[in-house]
């Protein structure tokens, strides 16, 4: 095998090592569409469910019943509607719904029992119920009032998977049928979870279906990989206008506007202080592990902060940081450096960290006080997508301005055009400072391109 195939399977299963360490003992909770309960992937799903259970995440497991319900109600013919999300039915209906809810459950439990994992259904949810709203009987649809979360958290230190039914009970014992997704939300955040996890059927978010905000990162497919919660109310808001102007009564319309729910639900989640919501197509084979083991995944994730930012480089970062530079070094985009070379001149590089990984690096040179060289410029090409190139270099820009730095320049053999996309023209060698001159060399031959600012 070539050493750089070597490297590059090295480097991916890092990752994976790393986000192992960054998890463990981490809380997730995985609301799992009932329309993914019954395709045929589901049984590769529980199997990564029990596979991240391995690593010592422990999980909590949310089923939607939904289908499930609707298929019972309809068979024995007792009548029902949709009121605001909320299912509305009379009071007979509720033994049908609750034998549903728990026939889910228990299919769940015995998909993990088949894996040689151990789940726990409860009644750990107290609700009430939704009462008479705007001159609407929500009949049998409740509200959730509190979770159990000293019982949860002994079955999770038992090592047990908690499955939720979405049925709650009130004071005195009486059922209520409420949402699953809701459920998800308030149970990731009285358990203080770590994640959150949408598992649906149709609900990616995509440039193909919605309206893309300035900077939003994108997968090379096209899949929205990430939301801030800064800007997340905008993205829901043009994308509902977009929505609005569609067919009411098509699938698609009704896809999208799902997704934009969930999104919401994701947004209420992270700024009650769920630290990560990801919505994952549950289609995808692997989507799971894919989403929590790597740092782009394969779905779209809503957080608030710390997921990925520029720093200055510390010692301890300079194994990273020549990892980072040794594919371009092999293809002769950059000059070899030692990590002696790096310890001399740390307090001139930034990296580019990714939930504790170092994906970037660039340097800023000082010469003369007057001119500077941003050098060492690279990109983890599993993030060249993200726009994370000219981000390094526009902070080194800026910390040069506040240097009162008049000029910035670089040397490069294969990126010019690169360059000149960020505003640096051509220049002669001569106009190097004189320092610089005297390490360029003629036979790599390098361009030289400046900034004035």
């Amino acid at each position: 095998m070539h050493n750089t195939d070597i490297f590059t399977k090295a480097e991916s299963i890092r990752d994976v090592i790393r986000y192992i360490r960054l998890f463990k003992r981490a809380t997730i909770v995985i609301h799992i569409d009932d329309a993914i309960i019954d395709s045929p992937i589901f049984a590769s799903h529980i199997r990564d469910i029990c596979f991240v259970k391995e690593t010592g995440i422990r999980v909590i497991i949310v089923p939607a019943a939904r289908n499930r319900i609707s298929q019972i109600l309809d068979r024995e013919s007792i009548s029902w509607q949709i009121q605001n999300g909320y299912r509305i039915t009379k009071e007979d209906a509720m033994p049908l719904i609750k034998m549903a809810a728990f026939d889910v459950s228990n299919q769940i439990m015995t998909s993990l029992a088949a894996e040689k994992n151990s789940a726990v259904i409860g009644n750990w949810v107290r609700a009430r119920g939704k009462g008479i709203q705007n001159g609407i009987d929500f009949g049998t649809s409740g509200e959730i009032d509190k979770i159990q979360v000293d019982a949860v958290s002994t079955i999770l230190e038992n090592d047990f998977i908690p499955i939720f039914p979405c049925i709650g009970w009130s004071i005195a014992g009486k059922p209520y049928n409420i949402s699953s997704m809701q459920l998800a939300v308030v149970l990731s955040v009285k358990m203080k979870a770590d994640k959150l996890f949408f598992l649906t059927e149709n609900s990616s978010i995509t440039s193909k279906d919605f309206e893309i905000l300035p900077n939003t990162k994108l997968s090379q497919e096209g899949h929205v990989l990430a939301l801030n919660v800064d800007e997340l109310p905008s993205f829901i808001h043009i994308n509902e206008l977009k929505i609005n102007k569609l067919s009411n009564d098509s699938e698609h319309s009704e896809n999208l506007k799902h997704s934009l729910s969930l999104l919401r639900l994701g947004l209420t989640a992270c700024r009650s202080g769920v630290s990560r919501i990801h919505i994952l197509n549950g289609s995808y084979n692997g989507t799971i592990p894919c989403e929590l083991f790597s740092d782009f995944g394969s779905g779209t994730m809503i957080y608030e902060d710390n997921y990925g930012g520029i720093r200055n480089m510390t010692i301890d970062d300079i194994p990273d940081v020549l990892n980072v530079m040794r594919p371009f070094v092999d293809e002769g985009i950059l000059l070899p450096r030692t990590e002696l070379d790096l310890a001399e001149k740390y307090g001139d590089y930034i990296v580019y960290e990714l939930d504790g990984g170092i994906k970037a690096c660039a340097a800023l040179h000082i010469y003369n006080g007057k001119q500077a060289e941003i050098a060492a410029v690279a990109v983890d090409k599993r993030c060249s997508h993200i726009g994370i190139g000219p981000k390094l270099v526009n902070y080194l820009i800026e910390r040069a301005r506040n240097k009162n730095i008049k000029e910035v320049f670089v040397l490069t053999t294969r990126t010019a055009d690169w360059f000149e996309q960020l505003g640096f023209l051509p220049i002669s060698i001569d106009s190097l400072p004189e320092e610089r001159q005297k390490k360029y060399s003629s036979e790599r031959g390098s361009k030289a391109f400046s900034l004035i600012l």
